[in-house]
């Protein structure tokens, strides 16, 4: 199995940071790769809602992505599971609250079947590199806030 987080502190309250990440519409403002993404069905940002998302692929082209979120505790904690795509791994942001803002921890969990697990090296360093995205969520909700 590949796993990988990564966590930030971000100098945002809890609520301001979980009504950010629960909106997918946000992610391309913070996550690279992602070309495409809507509501495909389900109330936005609620448990069930299900984005439909293209994203780039370490080739270049595109490819399917799409994800639901299937837990969503307001200023806690959102999961999901991609539910499209070659690659289908679940997910979730963790967020607790401390004094001067939020710690969020965003972790990936992947299981490869098949052909896919000679390849877990190369699934390893993907996930590092999606979780390490964070980086650019805390950039951009403390820029919010500043202005």
């Amino acid at each position: 199995m590949a796993f990988a987080e990564h966590e930030v502190f971000i100098r945002r309250d809890a609520m301001a940071v979980y009504t950010y990440l629960i909106d997918g519409m946000n992610l391309p403002q913070w996550r690279e790769g992602i070309r495409t993404i809507s509501l495909a069905s389900g109330a936005a940002g609620t448990k069930g809602a299900v984005y439909q998302q293209t994203i780039s692929s370490r080739s270049g082209r595109l490819v399917a992505s799409d994800f639901e979120i299937t837990q969503a505790r307001p200023g806690a904690e959102i999961q999901f599971q991609v539910i499209s795509g070659q690659a289908r791994p679940a997910g979730g942001y963790y967020l607790s609250t401390e004094p001067e803002g939020t710690r969020v921890r965003f972790a990936l969990e992947f299981q490869p079947k098949g052909l896919m697990g000679l390849m877990s090296a190369m699934i390893q360093r993907t996930m590092k590199a999606e979780v390490t995205q964070l980086e650019r969520l805390r950039d951009v909700l403390e820029l919010q806030a500043a202005a």
